[in-house]
């Protein structure tokens, strides 16, 4: 079912985006914009103050989802950074769905490494045990020279010490990287340092996207004045083939099916680790093509 909003429907301000597991979840925007909002890489919120809804609006839209979206048991809530929502509002919130929604199996959100430190540990227990099921979480890259370079505000070890936090909460983490984002310059330097964190961190999930340079952002800008250079396809088949190489998951899935990736991969580690690598390298020689550049998408 796809619930879209009627002219009394949710509540949805600028441009709203969503993990593509969560295509058919109850999206509430419970935030606006991103807590951090300084990637040089991303233009997705700069239409918007970052700012918590009021109470008043996120029990309109819970109503309007307690009567038309009764077939759908997720709940998605936006925008880039819910987790940064104080804990006691936050608890009110997951009570709010329950008890409205009592159907909703799982809530999800995204998370940064500054909205997961600001919880402690007994905090993320508690979201747990209220209906907190997965959070998303963009790390991006692994190589602490990339991640200072794209303003990540974060360094590659504070990045596994938060994500492993969530999951000895019993959340589920899904963790998204940035095929490319190092430029060629730093390609393989990226991909080996970003499965190292991969390792260490051993997250449920992995996301694997492609970087898309967005104009506007400083991304572009740096690309523009030759300061950062887009890695070719083949570059980035080479990225993602030593990335794949160096992530040891114990029991894991690593995807690279997002549209912005010329490659589509699902790979259950660590017994489909060799099969993938082998798929990598027939697309590198030719035997196995690859999407085209008018297929893919952000």
């Amino acid at each position: 079912m796809d619930c879209r909003p009627e002219p009394e429907g949710f509540d949805y301000q600028g441009l709203i985006i969503r993990p593509p597991s969560e295509a058919d979840s109850i999206l509430l925007q419970v935030t606006l914009g991103c807590s951090h909002n300084k990637c040089t890489f991303c233009g997705t919120y700069k239409d918007k103050r970052f700012a918590i809804k009021d109470e008043e609006t996120v029990l309109q839209d819970l109503a309007f989802a307690q009567k038309y979206c009764r077939r759908q048991d997720r709940v998605f809530l936006m925008d880039g950074d819910a987790l940064i929502i104080p804990q006691k509002r936050l608890v009110w919130l997951l009570d709010q769905i329950r008890e409205k929604l009592p159907w909703v199996r799982r809530v999800g959100a995204y998370a940064n490494h500054k909205s997961i430190k600001m919880k402690s540990d007994e905090d993320l227990a508690q979201l747990k045990s209220k209906g907190l099921g997965i959070l998303y979480y963009g790390v991006e890259s692994g190589d602490d020279e990339t991640l200072q370079r794209i303003r990540k505000g974060a360094t590659a070890e504070s990045l596994i010490v938060q994500g492993r936090r969530v999951i000895e909460a019993g959340i589920t983490l899904s963790v998204t990287v940035l095929l490319g984002i190092a430029g060629r310059e730093r390609s393989l330097e990226h991909a080996r340092a970003t499965g190292e964190l991969l390792s260490k961190m051993d997250p449920d999930f992995v996301g694997a996207l492609t970087v898309m340079v967005i104009p506007g952002t400083p991304l572009a800008e740096e690309q523009a004045a030759g300061r950062w250079t887009l890695p070719s396809p083949r570059e980035i088949l080479v990225e993602l083939g030593e990335m794949v190489r160096t992530t040891r998951l114990s029991q894991g899935l690593f995807f690279s099916n997002h549209a912005s990736n010329y490659l589509p991969l699902k790979i259950r580690y660590p017994d489909g680790q060799a099969q993938a690598l082998k798929l990598i390298d027939a697309a590198l020689s030719g035997r196995l093509a690859l999407k085209p550049e008018w297929m893919r998408a952000l």
